[in-house]
Formats: structure tokens, sequence, C-alpha cells
């Protein structure tokens, strides 16, 4: 049985990742079909944001199904550990990595990171902190882990603003997101959720000033069509 997430809820993190268990599958089917492709070009505009730290040490966090992962690794980073809450997400993407890859799979929440302090020399998340409560808990971690005058990147569904990404955003999630997402999956409840994740998510300006007070210096950019925005930033040292 099926359990719905209730995107406001402090506690909904089980919740959540029995939802993302679910889907697990057909996710990066539903995610090319609902973004007509979109994703993956998003994802690889985050990749370049990293700058020349996307060599190093990289985190890939929320990583879901190691789609980042792949394309960290292409890229050319040194290594990449990809931390999920969800286990079958991870076991679901892990026959993206080949063998002697220098990638490392970790089941572990955001919000309590198995790394040491200044450890990684970025930090990239696609369309996963949405789904974390206490988010600044997550973001204070990220601080932690991440070496002075590194780099950290995220890509996520906002709460939009202004007319016309409202609009977008509104349209699209609440109408066809559900219907589309739940006959690639079977689980319709999972793409409401989506759309209730983006309305008690902050507004970009909110998250980058959530970021100052983890100790990282971001700003933030609009990514076409103007559903998805880009945050990055830099580890101010201490």
């Amino acid at each position: 049985m099926s359990t719905k997430p209730t995107a406001g809820a402090e506690d909904r993190a089980p919740a959540v990742r029995q939802m993302f268990n679910e889907i697990a599958p057909k996710y990066d089917r539903a995610n090319r079909i609902l973004s007509l492709g979109l994703d993956q070009a998003w994802r690889r505009s985050a990749i370049a944001a990293l700058g020349d730290n996307g060599k190093g040490r990289v985190l890939d966090l929320c990583s879901g199904t190691l789609d980042l992962t792949r394309m960290l690794l292409d890229h050319g980073a040194s290594h990449v550990t990809a931390a999920d809450f969800s286990e079958v997400m991870l076991a679901t993407g892990a026959s993206k990595i080949r063998d002697g890859e220098p990638a490392e799979i970790v089941c572990a929440d955001a919000r309590d990171l198995p790394l040491e302090d200044n450890s990684v020399d970025a930090i990239i998340c696609g369309f996963g902190l949405r789904n974390v409560p206490e988010l600044p808990k997550a973001l204070a971690e990220c601080g932690r882990v991440l070496k002075p005058g590194g780099t950290l990147v995220v890509l996520d569904f906002f709460q939009p603003v202004g007319l016309i990404p409202r609009l977008l955003q509104s349209t699209y999630n609440r109408l066809v997101v559900p219907i589309i997402g739940g006959i690639i999956t079977g689980f319709r409840d999972a793409y409401t959720y989506l759309n209730q994740s983006i309305d008690s998510f902050s507004t970009a300006d909110e998250f980058v000033d959530l970021l100052t007070e983890a100790g990282i210096k971001a700003k933030h950019r609009t990514m076409f069509p103007p559903v998805a925005q880009l945050i990055s930033g830099e580890r101010i040292d201490d």
C-alpha cells in the first residue's frame, strides 16, 4: 500500500522515502517524458556551474538514480560521493557506474552526512533539497563538509515569482504532471506531491539567504523555460 507524503509536514521524510522507493524503477523515464528531455540539459548546466571544483572531490547530494553522478564522472571528477536516503533509487541507478570508477554510493540523510568536515571541493544537488525537512539543517551540513572556496550548485523547482512562471508551473504541475506521471509509474500521488512540495518550498531568493546563514555566498538564475532555478555559491572562508 502506498504512503502519500504531505509536503508541509516536518515528519514527512519516511513517507517521501517510501514514495521514491516505489517510483524508482520508472523514475528516469518519467523525468525524460515530463520535462521533454530538458532535465538533462539543466543537469549539464549545473555541472558547468561547478567550474574547476567539478574536477575534484564532489558530493552528489540527493543523488537519486545517479544521473548527475554519471555526468560528473564523464566530466572528469576525481571522486564522486553519491548520497541519497532512498536505497531503491540508488540501487536502480547503480548500473550507470562502471567497475573501477572513482565513485562511492552511500545511503544517507542530507541532514546528517557521513562525511568529514571540509572534505569535498564541490556539492551538487538536482531536484532533491525540496524534499528534505529541516532545510537549514541540511544546508548547514553542506557548509560543514564543503571546503573553504568550494562550490555548491543546486538545481530545483522553487516557489515561482512573477505571473508567467507561476502560471506555467501551476498549469503544468497541477494538471499535466499527475496524469502523465501516474500513467508512467502507476503512482499518481507521487506526482501530485510534486506540486505540493513546490508550494511549501522557499523562493530562490529565500534559499540564497539560507545559504548565507550556512556560510555560502550564492546567487541564482532562471533556466529555460522559466520553471527551474540554478543556485550557485561558494563557501566563504572562516
